[in-house]
């Protein structure tokens, strides 16, 4: 690489003390640090690796460039590509077999009762579709097998991939974006001559599908999705290709399209789908495709390229992340991956935190279906767990960062699917619990599924509905829009009046619990991997946290009074949290956790994150049993687990712990070793459980604004979990509760130098703050009592149980500073270190 020579060649003067230049390159160092901070760049093509890869997406199209230069693969997705068509699978014996499979559980006879549930309450009429690949755009470009000078990059700042390389000293330049506001994937190939470019184009699909060159020189692929578990693929597709060359000239076969001796080539593609709605398959693909594909190709190039960044960066262009740059940025991304453990790269972190941004504009837009397992990328008919939406924690990880980072309208699709799965999900509670409201247990799918799916061992969990509705209260705590809460308040309420029903009293305490659930995916061991449970930890969290919020929703509605009356009551007779014999939050009813259990769920810390149950401040004892759990749990995990995690130290204000979590996140696949066989990731910086889970990105992404910014708590927690390594930094753009926006925070030594904040609602706004802040312009003084505004009120969490024979540790925090000040709608305040 042509860049790497100016670093040796300076840094070799710089060390004999030729000060001028040692400057001169400083300033090229910033210049290149500058130019390729957001970028993921590397030295060699993809090959036939998608793991290395680079993702683009508009919501509803994705891609992934290989960046080849002989034979380069554009890998093609389109969101509504689902096996399978409208359907429902409810289980029809649920109901008559639920009152046994409960007098099992509460008789201690768990193997009994998990054998009945599977038998009985599982369903047998589908485990939910899967999300398929369109097929390939694939392009050869015979004589270029032998090349120099390769680079290819993802630039985020622009969501566009670039590869460039020389053939016979000739340059070649691939340029490839998915617009948003055209609906289409453009290629642009160019090079440093005229008439050289020469290239043959066709589609490929491992769907059921059919490939052509239309009467108008256009590539065609028509196809419909797949089959499974007696279903049959009702989704048809149609993608288009239309290339247009500057200078030479074209043929084509039955298949393919060749371009001879161009001087520039453009290609377009559009995809399309029968796909209306969850129950509606009506639409005609055909017609879709081409009116997408028309739209595009009457615009010139450069304005669909302008056109593409300016929607883009409406979303990206918002948060700003500085933690510094040291020299390791000079190196290509899967070497800067390979190194991070053991180097100071802390700008690593940065293109980390908003390539999780950028996979979130690109996976979920307004208006369309939200990120699955993988995102909107996919290249296999059989995806590892059908790549669906898992919502016993991996679709709500996918969010975490939709509203701190300031992308509120990438949220929209996930509040859109829980509106719909509050309708599907009504039979579902009728049919197999005989409840009003609704529930979905722990998988959905386009067609949104609500029964029971998989084993049991993961499938007999009826808690879907309620952690997914937190998404409907969190969005209105952030805007602050209760014209969007009115919208949203019937899917909570739904939520909620299916516990009211659902709920059984145990026998001992006489507590409401939810049975027959499970702690996700984790079984006791004193039951010997059965995992059927009553009561367990993770779900009083959660019904306990819906019942609130939905009280609350209710109040600011001033709507169903005599309901929320028996949701209070219902509050009152859920279980407290308990602290075992180890010292730990129990997550079992009984006190059955295994200090040894290295399990990669972590449910029952729920309710310290994303929940705020637990509190250093409010709740110290249950705040020590859960770190002591974490503890228990261990770091190395899959990838998705310590991106949770991530969060968790950040919860428990330890920066550098949190730090750590990232580290071994940022780690090449294979390298962790540990009980779970250790996830990390992929040259491409995409999260491996492994296999390719996005949800390990979306939570890092949150876990690096839970480090710098809470308001979970009572009061916007600036720089509550900042670790050593990074003791001076700047972000600006991320959002709080409340309606406020940092627009700029900046520190040194772990202490802030300047924090400036927008409210867009007005109230009181209470700061957390790690050292003495005066305000320009306005009076700050030092806060006491609860927080007066209303965006921060806290339910209180219920005393713990604690076991006799537990040991606490003694809590000891950085010092911090409570400061209060009053704000009015749309204006800006500054504070400055005292």
């Amino acid at each position: 690489m042509k860049i790497r020579m100016p670093f040796k060649f300076f840094s070799r003067y710089a060390k004999s003390g030729t000060i001028i230049l040692y400057m001169i390159f400083c300033i090229m160092f910033s210049a290149f640090a500058q130019q390729n901070s957001l970028k993921l760049w590397y030295n060699q093509p993809s090959g036939n690796v998608w793991e290395a890869a680079l993702p683009l997406g508009n919501g509803r199209l994705a891609a992934m460039v290989y960046g080849n230069p002989s034979n380069e693969i554009i890998k093609l997705n389109e969101s509504s590509v689902w096996s399978g068509g409208p359907s429902r699978n409810d289980g029809p014996d649920a109901l008559a077999a639920l009152p046994e499979v409960r007098r099992l559980i509460f008789e201690g006879k768990y193997a009994e009762a998990n054998k009945l549930a599977a038998q009985k309450i599982k369903t047998n009429r589908n485990n939910g579709m899967k999300y398929q690949p369109v097929g390939d755009l694939n392009l050869s470009f015979p004589g270029h097998e032998q090349y120099e000078n390769y680079y290819r990059e993802l630039d985020l700042e622009t969501a566009v991939a670039k590869t460039t390389y020389t053939v016979n000293g000739i340059a070649f330049t691939r340029t490839v974006f998915i617009s948003i506001p055209d609906q289409a994937i453009i290629i642009r190939l160019t090079a440093g001559k005229p008439g050289v470019i020469t290239c043959t184009a066709s589609f490929s699909s491992l769907q059921k599908s059919s490939g052509a060159v239309a009467p108008n020189n256009e590539l065609l692929l028509q196809g419909i999705s797949g089959d499974k578990d007696g279903i049959s693929g009702q989704v048809k597709f149609k993608a288009l290709a239309k290339i247009k060359a500057e200078g030479g000239s074209s043929s084509s076969s039955d298949t393919s399209i060749s371009i001879t001796n161009a001087d520039a080539v453009t290609i377009y593609i559009s995809i399309a789908t029968n796909f209306i709605n969850y129950k509606d398959i009506s639409a005609d693909e055909n017609k879709k495709a081409a009116a997408y594909l028309s739209k595009a190709i009457q615009k010139p190039y450069v304005d669909l390229l302008k056109d593409h960044i300016r929607a883009y960066q409406k979303y990206f262009n918002r948060v700003n992340l500085n933690l510094g740059t040291t020299d390791s940025i000079k190196n290509p991304t899967d070497i800067r991956i390979k190194q991070f453990a053991n180097d100071n790269d802390p700008q690593l972190v940065t293109l980390y935190f908003q390539f999780g941004r950028y996979l979130l504009i690109s996976s979920s837009q307004p208006g369309g279906q939200p990120a699955n397992l993988q995102g909107i990328w996919n290249d296999k008919i059989n995806p590892p767990w059908g790549s669906k939406y898992t919502i016993n924690i991996n679709t709500e990880m996918n969010y975490w960062p939709s509203e701190v980072t300031n992308l509120t309208e990438m949220h929209e699709p996930l509040i859109q699917m829980i509106k719909e799965l509050s309708q599907t999900g009504k039979e579902t509670a009728k049919s197999m619990y005989g409840a009003r409201g609704w529930v979905v247990h722990h998988n959905t799918d386009l067609w949104r599924i609500t029964g029971p799916v998989d084993a049991v061992v993961s499938g007999m969990w009826p808690m879907g509905g309620a952690w997914l509705s937190r998404h409907l209260w969190e969005k209105y705590l952030y805007s602050g829009d209760k014209k969007y809460l009115a919208s949203v308040y019937d899917a909570l309420k739904g939520a909620a009046q299916f516990y009211i029903d659902f709920l059984v009293e145990e026998p001992i305490h006489k507590w409401l619990v939810v049975a027959p659930s499970m702690s996700p995916e984790n079984s006791p061991a004193i039951n010997k991997g059965v995992s059927i449970a009553a009561g367990t930890t993770m779900d009083n969290q959660l019904v306990f946290e819906l019942l609130s919020n939905t009280i609350n929703a209710a109040q600011l509605l001033n709507t169903d009074k005599d309901f929320t009356e028996k949701l209070k009551a219902t509050i009152k007779r859920l279980p407290p949290m308990q602290i075992g014999q180890y010292g730990q939050l129990q997550e079992w009813l009984q006190d059955w956790d295994n200090p040894g259990d290295k399990n990669r769920h972590v449910s029952h810390l729920f309710g310290v994150y994303p929940g705020n149950q637990v509190s250093p401040y409010r709740t110290p004892e249950l705040f020590d049993a859960a770190r002591t759990s974490l503890i228990y749990r261990g770091d190395i995990s899959t990838g998705w687990s310590m991106g949770w995690k991530v969060n968790l130290w950040a919860r428990f204000l330890d920066g550098n712990h949190a730090y750590k979590l990232i580290q071994n996140q940022l780690t090449p696949v294979g390298v962790n070793k540990g009980a779970n066989n250790g996830g990390g990731t992929y040259p491409n910086l995409l999260d491996a459980h492994p296999p390719f889970q996005i949800d390990g990105n979306f939570g890092c992404t949150a876990g690096v604004a839970e480090m710098l910014v809470q308001s979970h708590d009572g009061a916007i927690h600036l720089l509550p979990a900042l670790p050593d390594v990074w003791k001076d930094g700047s972000i600006e753009g991320l959002k709080a509760r409340g309606g406020f926006e940092i627009v700029e925070l900046t520190w040194k030594d772990g202490e802030i130098n300047k924090l400036v904040i927008k409210s867009n609602i007005g109230g009181n706004c209470r700061i957390r703050v790690p050292n003495t802040l005066k305000g320009q312009g306005i009076v700050i003084k030092k806060a006491m009592g609860k927080n007066p505004n209303p965006f921060f009120f806290v339910n209180e969490t219920p005393a713990p149980l604690i076991s006799e024979k537990a040991r606490l540790n003694k809590l000891s925090f950085k010092e911090t500073i409570l400061y209060d000040f009053e704000t009015n709608p749309g204006k800006i305040y500054t504070l400055i270190k005292e």
